[in-house]
C-alpha cells in the first residue's frame, strides 16, 4: 500500500471538494478503491498502484476546479474520472482551469451551447451565472425555457402560476440547488435576485446587469428566440443551450435554435460552441447511446 498527499489551499475548498455528505470523495473511493482522509487541511490518499496515481490525478483536477471557484457535483466528478481513465491529462488541466466552453462564455456576450443530452450544457451555464454573481459582475440570474409540453398555454393547468411552470423548470432549479443550497436559493428567489420563468414571460422586457440562460432552445420558434435575443440589456450576458437532435416542436414549426445558428454565425461577440459525446458527464452508457444513434442516422442517410 502506498500513500500520497494532495495539498488544499483552504478549509472552504476542502469542504467543496468533499461535497455534501462527502458525496464527491465517496465516488473517488469507490472508483479507485482507495482510502481518502482529511489530514491537517490536506487530503491523504492510500491505496495500491496504479489506481492510487489515477485517484491523485482526479483529486488534483477537482482541487484546481475549487480554486477557480467552479462548483462540484457528482456529474463533475464522473467527468473527471472518465477523463483520467482515457489518459486525457491535457484536457484535465483545461477542466481544472477554465476550459474551452468556459472561455467562450467569459469572452463573449452571447454564447450558444449545442450538443447531446448529458454534456452538462445547462449545468455549466448555471455554474458560470453563479460565478458571475458571486464576483458581482451581474446583479441578477434569469433562467428560462420554453414550456413546449404546455404549448405556453399554462392557464388550463391546475394550481397557481408557480405550480403550472415548475415541472418544466425543474432541471434549472436542481442546478441552482446544487450551487446555492435550498435555503439561500429560496432567499434569492424571494428577493428577485434569481428568476426562473417560462420563455413567454420574457416578452416586452429589457434585462440589464443580468446573466440570462435560455435552456432547451431547440424547442423555441424563430419568433421566440429572436424575442429572447433582443431582451439583452446593458452589462448582461446570455447563454443559450439546446440539443438540435431532440426537437419537440410540431412538424409545421421550425426550430429557432437551428435558424439562430445560421443567422448569428460570424457576428462578433457571439460564440457558437458545439459539445460532443466526449463531453457527456452522465453515465458512460450515454456516450455509447449517442454514438450508436449517430452511426444509425449516418447509415440511414447513406441508404436514402
Amino acid at each position: 500500500m502506498a500513500e500520497k498527499i494532495v495539498n488544499i489551499d483552504s478549509e472552504e475548498q476542502l469542504s467543496m471538494l468533499f461535497g455534501q455528505l462527502d458525496g464527491n470523495i465517496q465516488h473517488i473511493r469507490r472508483q479507485y478503491n482507495v482510502t481518502v482522509v482529511s489530514r491537517n487541511g490536506n487530503i491523504k490518499l492510500i491505496g495500491d498502484e496504479p489506481s492510487l496515481s489515477e485517484a491523485v490525478k482526479a483529486v488534483e483536477a477537482l482541487a484546481e476546479m475549487c480554486r477557480n471557484g467552479q462548483p462540484l457535483n457528482s456529474q463533475t466528478v464522473r467527468y473527471v474520472t472518465s477523463m483520467v481513465a482515457d489518459g486525457a491529462e491535457q484536457q484535465l488541466e483545461e477542466l481544472g482551469g477554465d476550459g474551452v466552453c468556459i472561455d467562450a462564455i467569459c469572452g463573449n456576450t452571447i454564447v450558444l451551447g449545442i450538443g447531446p443530452a448529458g454534456t452538462g450544457k445547462t449545468y455549466l451555464a448555471v455554474a458560470m451565472a453563479v460565478k458571475a454573481f458571486r464576483e458581482r459582475k451581474i446583479k441578477k440570474i434569469i433562467l428560462t425555457r420554453p414550456a413546449v409540453e404546455a404549448g405556453e398555454k399554462l392557464g388550463f393547468l391546475p394550481g397557481d402560476m408557480q405550480d403550472k411552470v415548475d415541472p418544466y423548470l425543474r432541471p434549472l432549479y436542481d442546478a441552482l440547488f446544487d450551487m446555492f443550497g435550498a435555503d439561500r436559493f429560496g432567499q434569492y428567489m424571494e428577493k428577485g435576485i434569481i428568476e426562473v420563468a417560462p420563455l413567454a414571460y420574457m416578452r416586452g422586457r429589457t434585462l440589464d446587469e443580468a446573466f440570462i440562460i435560455l435552456d432547451e432552445a431547440q424547442n423555441t420558434t424563430s419568433e421566440q428566440i429572436k424575442m429572447f435575443l433582443t431582451r439583452l440589456g446593458n452589462e448582461s450576458r446570455m447563454v443559450i443551450t439546446g440539443d438540435i437532435t431532440q426537437i419537440d416542436l410540431p412538424d409545421t414549426k421550425k426550430s429557432g435554435l437551428v435558424e439562430a445558428v445560421k443567422v448569428l454565425k460570424g457576428i462578433e461577440d457571439i460564440n457558437i460552441h458545439r459539445f460532443t459525446e466526449k463531453d457527456v458527464v452522465r453515465h458512460k452508457l450515454v456516450q455509447d447511446i449517442i454514438k450508436a444513434y449517430e452511426k444509425f442516422n449516418e447509415g440511414r442517410k447513406n441508404h436514402a
